[in-house]
């Protein structure tokens, strides 16, 4: 029987960050108030729109000309036909929505407008996603490790919904140092029953601790840093995830 362990969570408070802004720096003071700087086999949390404004990754709504395809989704789902066209180009699919919103997939993750945010942004503008999580991820881990000598595994988090339930938690939808998903099948359970089909979303899960801290409003806390959590080191692995038609929420939707 495996013993749990304690942690510690720090949030890291910034300035307000803007384009172009250097994230690693940023987020090194901050790391240095609060826990006096990084430590090795810490986890930086990083949430996902002030990185991709850091990024570039925004756009303004007056530059945006709508497509029919826009227009249509724009009048059943009653959302700005801007935002719509937005969504259209950001998503690989889009599978439904409600009044206000957009359910699109893009890669493996279905998310509210394609994970593009309209809080958080400037007035007139929205934040994209980061084009390539997973690639942010290793590169800010590359630069803390250059810079500073240090060995941290880096997540780049957003907010997700769940289904018949109210409120956020946090996914991870990028990731850097650490094996996102471990497999828990052929341990025992309590009962001395092998576990069968059991993974554990890890990143999943110190994404949503990380959002307790971060909050969704003016706290102006885009990262956290982790310390003390025992995590399986890779230096690269994608986030798993299963095709389309064995998910169970969305099977049931399709049917």
């Amino acid at each position: 029987m495996s013993v749990p362990h304690s942690f510690s969570v720090f949030g890291l408070s910034t300035p307000l960050i803007n384009i172009g802004d250097d994230i690693v720096s940023i987020t090194a003071e901050a790391a240095i108030s609060a826990a006096s700087g990084f430590s090795d086999n810490d986890i930086l949390v990083i949430a996902e729109s002030p990185l991709a404004t850091a990024e570039g990754r925004v756009i303004r709504l007056e530059e945006i000309v709508p497509t029919f395809a826009a227009e249509k989704l724009a009048e059943e789902y009653s959302i700005d036909v801007r935002l719509a066209e937005i969504v259209l180009r950001e998503s690989d699919e889009i599978v439904g929505g409600v009044p206000g919103y957009l359910l699109a997939r893009r890669g493996n993750l279905f998310l509210p407008n394609a994970g593009i945010d309209e809080s958080n942004a400037p007035d007139g503008m929205v934040t994209l996603l980061p084009e390539n999580p997973d690639a942010s991820a290793k590169r800010i881990r590359d630069e803390i490790r250059n810079r500073f000598g240090k060995d941290v595994a880096v997540l780049v988090v957003d907010s997700r919904t769940h289904a018949m339930r109210l409120g956020v938690s946090g996914v991870a939808i990028g990731v850097a140092g650490l094996r996102p998903i471990t497999d828990e099948r052929g341990k025992k359970d309590l009962f001395g029953h092998e576990l069968q089909v059991t993974r554990r979303a890890v990143a999943d899960g110190l994404a949503s601790t990380a959002e307790l801290l971060m909050g969704e409003a003016d706290e102006c806390t885009p990262a956290v840093l982790i310390r003390g959590y025992k995590y399986q080191k890779v230096e690269q692995e994608e986030i798993a995830s299963i095709a389309p038609e064995e998910d169970l929420f969305l099977g049931m939707m399709r049917k």
